[in-house]
């Protein structure tokens, strides 16, 4: 029982940099409606930045992080204005009640095609610039453990945790009592109402994908710092990550991103314990099929009930 319980204290911990990327996914997919799949290869070519800034250059941890959340910043702006510009959102701002996943018109299917080639075209672009396979971060891992009764606990992880669930709180908080983040809401429920409303649209996607990114850079941050390199699956691992943890808390809820993020860490750490490092894999895999699935049904339910009701 006390390893099971301990097992279980390790995932939670883990669930700190989970939902700070997956906070930034919601925002990115379930409030801006943008469905980025260079979400992973932008913190990705970020990170690689960072890296190099710190092996060429000698720049110090701080340094090093700054200029991992900016160019993750700057490269969420290219992505933005590349595919998402343009999108013309009149026929989606008519189905708000439905999945952001699901339902998806040509040009909405043609604009996730661009974020995918984008996707490829920035890893490609991060691996020649670091052609090597691991390269150097800044190390801020500790490898004693902190006691508490009878259990185990890393001081980084746990501050890192922490340190999450204060920003989720405070993100939630601003989107709710902040008039930025009211136009922001009301952008994700409607645009042609927002413009109505003379919200500045154009200006609020940005300040949307501004703090998207940021959160992105921060979780890339805390996660490097904590493993002291990056590898090119980074990206890749942060897009599986994230949307596990935004699928399960839901594509529209803030604080739910924290709950999923903790599944998420918990259901892994016993996995890994259990079947090893294949099966931590297999567990991530597993529960964003769940999700996905459950996602889709809800939507197939909404869109029967809607279709019985114009029929009678």
């Amino acid at each position: 029982m006390h390893e099971f319980l301990q097992r279980t204290l390790e995932g939670l911990l883990e669930a700190g940099p989970y939902a700070l990327i997956g906070l930034g996914l919601t925002l990115s997919f379930g409030v801006l409606r943008r469905i980025n799949l260079a979400f992973g290869a932008t913190a990705l070519l970020a990170a690689y930045v960072g890296s190099w800034l710190h092996v060429r250059w000698g720049l110090p941890a701080l340094g090093v992080c700054l200029a991992v959340i900016g160019t993750t910043v700057l490269v969420g702006f290219y992505v933005e204005w590349v595919c998402f510009e343009n999108i013309d959102d009149s026929a989606s701002s008519m189905r708000r009640q439905s999945n952001v996943l699901a339902s998806l018109d040509a040009k909405e299917a043609s604009v996730m095609a661009a974020s995918f080639a984008l996707w490829m075209q920035l890893e490609q672009l991060a691996v020649n610039f670091q052609p090597n396979h691991l390269h150097p971060f800044p190390d801020f891992s500790t490898h004693s453990n902190v006691d508490w009764g009878s259990f185990s606990l890393r001081p980084d992880r746990l501050s890192v945790f922490v340190f999450s669930g204060v920003l989720i709180s405070a993100v939630a908080l601003w989107l709710h009592q902040s008039r930025t983040g009211l136009g922001l809401r009301a952008l994700s429920s409607s645009h042609t109402a927002a413009q109505i409303c003379g919200m500045n649209v154009s200006q609020l996607r940005y300040i949307g994908t501004t703090l998207s990114c940021a959160l992105c850079g921060i979780a890339s941050c805390a996660v490097l710092s904590m493993d002291g390199q990056v590898t090119p699956m980074f990206g890749m691992w942060v897009l599986l990550k994230g949307l596990t943890c935004a699928l399960i808390g839901g594509l529209a809820s803030v604080r739910g991103v924290l709950g999923g993020a903790m599944l998420l860490g918990v259901t892994e750490s016993h996995a890994q314990h259990m079947w090893g490092p294949m099966g931590r894999d297999a567990a991530t895999w597993g529960l964003l099929l769940l999700a996905l699935m459950t996602q889709t049904g809800q939507f197939s339910y909404r869109l029967n009930r809607r279709q019985g009701a114009q029929n009678e």
